[in-house]
Parts: structure tokens; sequence; C-alpha cells
């Protein structure tokens, strides 16, 4: 992780994001801190998405070039705070016919890649149902029908939940939810890039 940003955000939601997405535009190194009761802990992303986060995440997603997980796992590392201590990494789940029509899941690349940097556990322990796919929904449909998510086997008490892309954070909350609801104390999300 860095030592210094030249801005550091915290809070501040959709507008925070917003505000980041700018700074970075203007070549400001970035970091955004968000709080949410929602959330049940914090969300951290490394990039907006844009420039090269846009190109490792397609690049990852739709070429299926596994080695860019690592690339993902190395920018994300580097925005998690220091202070943060997560006890497991667990990967935001795929709906089950993404799983098998990709023959893999970038989420949980990512996690692996970031569990063998890091020496902490992967904990693939939350499920997600057979809902509609998340892209090309409005920000409005996202947050008032998210995917439903729950939890098989053990959560970790402090999870770092790992995906791709934030967009509005109704997937994360959907996943935090049931980490918490199964006995998380608290719940860091880490992206690797942000929408706006």
């Amino acid at each position: 992780m860095r030592s210094r940003y030249d801005v550091v955000v915290v809070g501040g939601g959709h507008n925070g994001l917003v505000a980041a997405s700018y700074l970075a535009r203007a070549g400001r190194s970035v970091l955004v801190l968000e709080r949410s009761e929602r959330m049940g802990g914090a969300a951290v992303s490394a990039s907006p998405f844009e420039g090269v986060a846009r190109r490792v995440v397609h690049g990852l997603k739709y070429a299926r070039r596994l080695a860019l997980a690592g690339v993902a796992a190395d920018a994300m590392l580097r925005a998690l705070p220091r202070w943060e201590n997560p006890q497991g990494i667990v990967p935001v789940p795929p709906a089950p016919w993404r799983r098998r029509w990709r023959g893999f899941d970038p989420a949980e690349e990512i996690a692996v890649a970031l569990s063998g940097r890091t020496g902490i556990p992967l904990a693939t322990c939350l499920r997600r149902g057979s809902g509609r796919r998340q892209v090309g929904r409005t920000r409005w449909e996202r947050l008032s029908k998210p995917p439903k998510v729950w939890l098989e086997g053990e959560p970790p008490a402090t999870a770092l939940l790992v995906d791709d892309v934030w967009t509005t954070g109704a997937t994360l909350s959907a996943c935090a939810a049931a980490l918490r609801a199964s006995g998380s104390r608290r719940v860091i999300a880490l992206t690797l890039a942000h929408s706006t």
C-alpha cells in the first residue's frame, strides 16, 4: 500500500466516488474509504473504472487472461489500508450460470491471488441465486432488487470481501449482510475499480 496520497476521500457514498473519480482523472493519487452501515464495515477501491483498471477487468472477465488477477491483486493490496487485518478473503460469488459459462470466476481468481500474496486464508463461503445480471440494469433496479446471497460454511470474523468492480454497492451490500448475519463482525469490501 502507498504511504502517501494526494487526497483521501472518507465516506460520501456516490458523491464521494464521483469526487474521487474527478480527482484521479486530474492526476491526483486518491484513496477512497467508505464506511456504511449497510456494508457493515468499509469499502475501498483501488481505482476508478477507466484506463488500465478497465482494461484489466475486461481482459480478465472477457478475454480469460487469468494472469491479470495477480495484477488486480497487487493494485488492490496497495489500496487496502494498513490498519485492516482481515482473517479471511471472501470472493463475491457469481450467479451459477455465469461460472458455468465462463469456466472460472474473476472475483475468485483475484481472491486466490490476494490469498497467495498475503497468506490470509481464502473463504469461499458465499453462494448466489440465479437472478438477473447486474450489468445493464439501472442504479435504481440494482439497489431495489439486489442479488440473493447466502452463506454456506463458516464466515471469517473479519472478512475481506473481494470483487472486481464496485458499481452501486448492491451486490457488495447483499454479500456483507449475509456475512454479518452469520457472524462476521466486520466486512471490508475491496475492489479493483469503482464506477461512478
